[in-house]
C-alpha cells in the first residue's frame, strides 16, 4: 500500500466579496475571501446551464495584506493551493464540518486599474479586454512575501 497522496486545488474566478484581513495571536496576518467559478452543465433540452459554485479561501503572511490592498468584490484571480478540513461544534452541541481552501500562491488577473462589471451576486463577466490581451499578471507567493510582475 502506498503512502502517496495529493491534495491540490486550482481555481480561477471572481471574488464575491472585499477581502476580510485579521491577523492570529502568532501575529501572522490571514486574508478570507470567497470565489465564484462558473461550471457548465448540460440541461435537459441540450443547451447548456452555467452554475455559480462558492469556495471559501485562506490567505496567510505578507500574501494576505497584498490581497487585502489590492483585491476587491469582483476582482479576477487564480488560486493555488490544498483543501483543509475543519470540525467544530456549536453552542447547542451540534458537530458541524466544512472543508475550505489555504492557498500557497494567488495570482491577480485584473490588470492595476481593471474593474469588471458583475451582478449582485459577485459573479460576472468581465467588461472589456481581460488579461488574455496583454494585462499586466501579478503573482503573489504565499511563503515568499514577495510580489512579482510580469
Amino acid at each position: 500500500m502506498s503512502n502517496f497522496s495529493i491534495n491540490r486545488v486550482v481555481l480561477v474566478g471572481r471574488l464575491t466579496r472585499d477581502p476580510e484581513l485579521r491577523g492570529l495571536p502568532s501575529g501572522v496576518s490571514v486574508c478570507s475571501v470567497r470565489i465564484a467559478c462558473n461550471s457548465s452543465r448540460r440541461d435537459g433540452d441540450g443547451g447548456y446551464t452555467e452554475k455559480p459554485n462558492f469556495f471559501d479561501v485562506s490567505i496567510y503572511g505578507a500574501s494576505a495584506e497584498s490581497v487585502s490592498h489590492y483585491m476587491r468584490k469582483g476582482s479576477r484571480v487564480a488560486v493555488d493551493g490544498r483543501l483543509e478540513w475543519h470540525e467544530w461544534e456549536t453552542a447547542d452541541q451540534h458537530k458541524r464540518q466544512a472543508v475550505s481552501v489555504v492557498a500557497d500562491t494567488i495570482q491577480f488577473l485584473d490588470s492595476p486599474g481593471e474593474r469588471s462589471e458583475t451582478g449582485e451576486d459577485g459573479v460576472g463577466e468581465p467588461s472589456g479586454a481581460g488579461n488574455e490581451q496583454g494585462g499586466e499578471l501579478l503573482a503573489v507567493g504565499a511563503g515568499a512575501g514577495e510580489e512579482l510582475v510580469f
